[in-house]
């Protein structure tokens, strides 16, 4: 340490620094052993602190298709033809009484809603699915719908926080964020997690903070990046006018020393961060123009997906997600925000369906056709779903049940898991709680999800919490 160092350092800073006068290679240690020193030492996305794998991977990347607002189970996936026959009849009060209704609660009749739009079998599977959705219906034979998903949580906000950490509470890192941490990516010039988002033409904004890709009390480098789909995709990510590139990389290397410096004596984590984030943002100059450039497609594949560049569309998004997996992405994450439907559902399932039919199905069949869906999980689903009861002439929100698919990546094709009861309202066979979903989806990706852990406030905290059991049976 240098003289000028000692005149600055901190009694924190001194501290730290005896520690590593007595004990330097026990702490090194137990660092590496708690993930933290290998979370910071290393610049490079390439490496996570699980390396090897904890099991042999059948996925090496996730895309989460998130339908921001929550998706009446009974409008895509979950057909129940008995409460079409019970359409205007009281709800039943077994099913009721005493649950937590978010705002039907106290209302003095609830009446049913049975299904607004017909379903058909589709694939050689035959699964059952809204005929709203035959694009989806195409690739049947590649999903597996569980309507047997049950959250913890009832209104928006704390439903996609549980979604995405396993909790309702704030400040968790997210699953995303998890995955980075655990894996690293395949890609240098790119971040391993990305996030990006679409409205529908209904224009209902549910609104979607950053925290749910925030990486919480994991380094901040593991944070999801999120890319704009319209105009510029990163803000200032455009060099000055002026500025040359050779001129912007000697402001990177001279930022990095003078925080190395700091570094030195500080010995913060979130320094190492700062080094590491300063040199992806230059990276990212060169290689996001290029990405988000879709316009060097084929014609027949923006057709495919039914996107056109530059609109901002859940098509272009689509198509983006699979150039970001091409490039070895670890884990993106689409948000199509349109799907509150507390009035109107049947009008409104109208409008918002095309518009993520088509980009999905493609999604599915153009990494099939590129060889990649073998090794892509793919996750279709809300945050929760709609009451079997109505609000109105919509649904009000429902957490005991409700339906997602997944594809690709060691998943069944072709298989529909869980059951919920005759009228929708409750999971009954194979439930499947969101902390299962994660292990499952951890287990995929190589993961013992009780082994991906940081120790934080003197606690081993892990994205399953105390919870969680890989749902086996779709699994290839």
């Amino acid at each position: 340490m240098t003289p000028q160092q000692i005149q600055h350092l901190t009694r924190r800073a001194l501290l730290k620094n005896s520690a590593y006068g007595i004990g330097a290679a026990a702490l090194s240690t137990l660092l590496t052993k708690s993930g933290l020193a290998a979370s910071t030492a290393r610049s490079s996305n390439e490496f996570g602190i699980i390396n090897p794998r904890h099991l042999a991977p059948k996925a090496n990347r996730n895309i989460h298709l998130c339908m921001a607002g929550g998706p009446s189970h009974l409008e895509t996936f979950d057909h129940k033809p008995k409460l079409a026959d019970m359409t205007g009849q009281p709800m039943p009060e077994s099913f009721t009484k005493g649950q937590s209704i978010a705002q039907l609660q106290g209302n003095a009749q609830l009446k049913c809603l049975g299904p607004q739009w017909a379903f058909k079998k589709f694939g050689k599977s035959g699964q059952e699915i809204c005929e709203l959705f035959p694009h989806i219906g195409s690739v049947a034979d590649e999903l597996c719908i569980i309507r047997s998903m049950t959250t913890e949580a009832i209104n928006h906000d704390p439903a996609h926080t549980f979604m995405n950490t396993g909790t309702t509470i704030s400040g968790r890192p997210s699953m995303g964020s998890w995955v980075w941490y655990g894996l690293g990516a395949e890609c240098d010039n790119l971040p391993g997690f990305v996030v990006l988002t679409s409205t529908g033409a209904a224009g209902q904004k549910q609104p979607i903070a950053s925290r749910q890709w925030s990486s919480g009390f994991l380094p901040s480098k593991f944070a999801g990046i999120r890319l704009n789909s319209k105009g510029d995709a990163v803000y200032y990510i455009n060099a000055p006018a002026g500025v040359s590139r050779d001129q912007q990389r000697d402001v990177i290397d001279a930022a990095e020393k003078l925080n190395r410096i700091n570094d030195a004596s500080a010995q913060d984590p979130e320094i190492a961060t700062r080094i590491a984030q300063y040199e992806m943002a230059f990276k990212m100059q060169a290689s996001v123009p290029g990405l988000m450039n879709v316009s060097d497609e084929p014609q027949n594949i923006r057709d495919m997906y039914g996107a056109k560049p530059g609109d901002g569309s859940y098509a272009s998004n689509c198509l983006l997600a699979r150039r970001l997996a091409e490039r070895g992405v670890r884990f993106i994450q689409l948000y199509h925000r349109d799907w509150d439907h507390h009035g109107g559902v049947k009008d409104q399932m109208k409008l918002i369906a095309p518009e993520v039919d088509q980009p999905t199905a493609a999604l599915i069949t153009d990494l099939k056709m590129r060889g990649m869906l073998d090794d892509t999980l793919i996750i279709w689903g809300g945050e929760f779903g709609r009451t079997p009861m109505a609000q109105g002439n919509g649904r009000d929100h429902h957490q005991k049940a409700f339906s997602i698919f997944l594809a690709g990546g060691g998943i069944k094709g072709g298989i529909t898991h869980g059951t919920t009861d005759d009228l929708g309202y409750n999971a009954v066979e194979n439930i499947t709680p969101v902390h299962d979903l994660h292990a499952t989806m951890l287990h995929l990706l190589g993961i013992d999800h009780k082994r991906l852990t940081i120790k934080f406030q003197g606690r081993d905290f892990r994205l399953t919490d105390v919870h969680g059991n890989v749902v086996k049976e779709i699994l290839v």
